[in-house]
């Protein structure tokens, strides 16, 4: 918690850009500090990798997962847009990261 309200890092695949924004708007007003995605690669931003060589692309690929583990540091909590059941093999990672790390992990969907 910082300054009495919980921290919540989303997690998920950036495909899901609408739902990032909703359910990031929705634990805002619910008095929440929402860390999100920096950018939406597979939802929208797709012009970042637009000109990038593999290796370039691979580095970056990297650093945004490691920051992304950053981010779940900060928080209290990570909320999982796993819209239609998805999570994939990042997602599944920084779950299992936050899980390490004691976190609530929440998600949209029920989880089988």
């Amino acid at each position: 918690m910082v300054g009495g309200y919980k921290v919540i890092t989303l997690c998920g695949s950036t495909r899901f850009r609408e739902d990032f924004l909703e359910v990031q708007k929705r634990l805002t007003l619910e008095g929440n500090i929402v860390i999100s995605v920096g950018l939406f690669g597979h939802g929208g931003d797709a012009e970042v990798w637009e000109g990038m060589d593999e290796g370039t692309m691979t580095r970056t690929k990297e650093m945004l997962d490691d920051m992304h583990k950053r981010k779940i540091d900060m928080a209290d909590a990570i909320y999982v847009i796993n819209r239609n059941g998805y999570i994939g093999e990042s997602t599944r990672s920084e779950i299992a990261y936050a899980d390490q790390a004691e976190k609530e992990i929440v998600f949209l969907e029920p989880v089988e």
